[in-house]
């Protein structure tokens, strides 16, 4: 899976989850079930649960009558949280090098690096005022939440 599908995939995971209400064993969503829901290949939704789990927000367990359940509620999870999570970056990418001696690649890459990191931060502090129930409750305009 490429990395700018892990975050997308974490997202409409978590929210699912929130949505079947499973915040228990009892109440354990498959791997099939949130990869057809997706909709992606159940080995991605393990992929992806897994990272979930090792930042605190979901349980899972394996085998018949597994899958994965939220640790926490939706309200508490915001979405630099599960970026963070699943290893992912608002990242636009990285200047060349530039070249020494012309008059705009000598001086380019270090603007364009700044320009870079201040659209990183604003996307993660936006991000960060954005919960998984926010996604569930906006009707599709979570951006304007």
């Amino acid at each position: 899976m490429s990395d700018s599908q892990r975050f997308p995939v974490a997202v409409h995971a978590l929210a699912y989850l929130a949505h079947k209400c499973a915040f228990s064993s009892q109440a354990a969503v498959s791997s099939a079930e949130l990869a057809a829901s997706v909709p992606t290949n159940p080995v991605v939704v393990r992929r992806v649960t897994a990272l979930l789990g090792k930042a605190g927000l979901v349980e899972s367990r394996t085998g018949a009558g597994g899958g994965a359940w939220l640790k926490r509620a939706a309200e508490t999870i915001t979405l630099d949280q599960v970026l963070k999570a699943v290893n992912g970056c608002a990242h636009l990418g990285c200047p060349p090098p530039g070249v020494q001696g012309c008059p705009v690649g000598a001086r380019i890459p270090k603007a364009v690096r700044a320009a870079i990191e201040a659209a990183d931060q604003a996307a993660a502090e936006r991000l960060s005022l954005i919960t998984v129930a926010d996604l569930l409750a906006s009707g599709g305009d979570a951006a304007a939440a």
